[in-house]
């Protein structure tokens, strides 16, 4: 009777201890998604915003096509990388579109000009708020993923996670240091303002008279 009892009670903690390291991989699961929710938001936030943004450079930078276009390329290929849902594949699609955004906004440097115009202000400000956020929850779905993923690695419930079907998640990463957009400074003149004329040469001063020579001895 005592073997009996001994046999029912460790089937119980081992099903309970089962029971509670499948609901914690669930939940660590259930968060890296929700983690992953809050990236996508904020990515395709930044995607609505690029149009607007390059059509306002454009109005005073036509001839630069050719940044206008890789931002537009760049912007495309991001898009489509998102509708994979796949982190691995979006992060270097994103790294090139800030690569591309970088670019137009050294181009807006050399306009002076886009300082007083309200619409780029406000677009570059959104897209830097944007930027922050977006930074936030990447560092927040990294640190969800690695959780996750020492959850699956170790026992017992390494062995719950091949069972029910637990997949690992995949980190997003961006290229360091291309993840904030530029604050357009117009502190110098730029290649839309003319430069500076350059002020006349002073004219050198007239020799003096030689001085009168003293009158002879007698």
């Amino acid at each position: 009777m005592l073997a009996v009892i001994v046999v029912v009670v460790v089937v119980v903690v081992v099903l309970g201890g089962a029971v509670l390291a499948y609901n914690g991989l669930v939940r660590r699961r259930n968060r890296t998604q929700e983690a992953w929710s809050e990236i996508d938001v904020e990515l395709k936030r930044r995607h609505d915003l690029i149009p607007n943004l390059v059509e306002t450079v454009k109005g005073y930078a036509e001839h630069e096509r050719g940044t206008f276009e890789a931002v537009t390329q760049a912007r495309a290929g991001a898009v489509s990388a998102g509708a994979t849902g796949d982190p691995a594949k979006i992060g270097p699609a994103e790294g090139v579109l800030n690569q591309a955004l970088r670019s137009l906004f050294a181009v807006a440097e050399n306009y002076p000009a886009l300082r007083a115009v309200e619409t780029f202000v406000n677009l570059q400000e959104q897209l830097t708020a944007t930027e922050d956020k977006l930074e936030y929850a990447r560092r927040y779905y990294n640190t969800s993923v690695r959780d996750y993923n020492i959850a699956l690695q170790t026992f017992p419930r390494n062995l719950l996670a091949g069972m029910f079907g637990f997949d690992s998640a995949a980190f997003f990463q961006v290229e360091a240091g291309e993840t904030a957009v530029p604050q357009v400074s117009f502190t110098g003149a730029g290649a839309g303002s003319p430069p500076a004329s350059a002020p006349p040469a002073s004219a050198p001063p007239a020799s003096a008279p030689p001085a009168p020579s003293p009158p002879a001895s007698v």
